[in-house]
């Protein structure tokens, strides 16, 4: 399958679909910001890591697509080191911010059990006629030729398969429908091994998925002029998206002299030029896990 070059992210794409697809998403997601921004200000007292358990339902049609049980594996190792802040390449953290490189306290675990309580390795395979998928949420039913969710209370859903049009993957945020609540990541773009293709084969792509899923936005706040918010304070406000391996300092927004934090999970730089999430995006990812997806924690 053809690899991607620049990252294209569908979780802004797909929001703006449900906003105006679901006459009552757009009030969910006003009370579920107020919500989400109190608890993010409220004393932390979790001192024990969350483990999500995970289904990824692999949908596939050329055989490449069909990824094997080592390269899920070497999927939910890339959540577990980036999440707690483990990865060996932090280092690489410009020294003004290498501070705020945030353990966020959050782990990841393929499911043991499937919805009717029988052992599972956490994993479903499902043959597609469909060549390829886009932000549509085609491939989260069986309708459409992919595969139906598991209950998304219970389980975060994370579906692998072609993703058309360069895209490498996209999120539903909180409060959208539960059926099509999950994580979609092109086979291309999935964990380190067989089908991964670079510059995105370090399993970053899930990690900046999984972040949308759990609240957080793009560090520039997904607007033109400088005026967008990723609603935390911690992370530089940022012109636009950058791509692939930029140098340090990179101005914008007179965010100088360190400028923009493009090696946070949530720009679009190449997979080895991510690496870190801060502690106020921590603590919005822990009050969305309080709040709108509390049935995790």
């Amino acid at each position: 399958m053809p690899a991607s070059t620049r990252r294209q992210c569908g979780a802004m794409a797909a929001h703006f679909r449900l906003l105006e697809m679901d006459p009552g998403f757009r009030a969910r997601q006003r009370q579920l910001e107020r919500a989400v921004q109190r608890l993010a200000h409220a004393p932390a007292r979790r001192r024990t890591a969350i483990r999500i358990p995970i289904v990824v339902h692999v949908v596939w049609h050329s055989a490449a697509e069909n990824v094997s049980l080592r390269q899920i594996r070497s999927q939910i190792a890339v959540l577990n080191r980036d999440f707690r802040a483990r990865a060996s390449d932090r280092m690489q953290v410009p020294a003004v911010w290498r501070g705020l490189v945030a353990d966020t306290g959050i782990e990841f675990a393929l499911a043991s059990r499937d919805p009717d309580g029988r052992p599972s390795d956490g994993i479903t395979r499902t043959r597609s006629e469909r060549t390829a998928f886009g932000t549509g949420d085609s491939i989260k039913s069986a309708k459409t030729g992919g595969a139906d969710a598991w209950p998304s209370d219970r389980y975060l859903n994370l579906w692998v398969g072609r993703l058309s049009g360069g895209l490498l993957g996209y999120a539903q945020f909180p409060g959208g429908p539960k059926r099509t609540d999950g994580v979609v990541i092109t086979a291309s773009a999935f964990g380190t091994s067989g089908s991964a293709k670079p510059p995105f084969n370090r399993g970053r792509t899930a990690v900046h998925e999984i972040g949308h899923w759990l609240n957080l936005r793009h560090i520039w706040g997904d607007s033109e002029d400088c005026s967008g918010s990723d609603f935390v304070a911690d992370t530089p406000n940022a012109a636009g998206p950058n791509y692939g391996k930029p140098s340090f300092p990179k101005v914008s927004c007179a965010n100088g002299p360190s400028g923009d934090m493009y090696m946070n999970y949530m720009d679009y730089v190449d997979d080895a030029a991510m690496l870190l999430f801060t502690p106020e995006q921590a603590a919005r990812m822990h009050a969305t896990l309080q709040g709108p997806r509390r049935s995790f924690a």
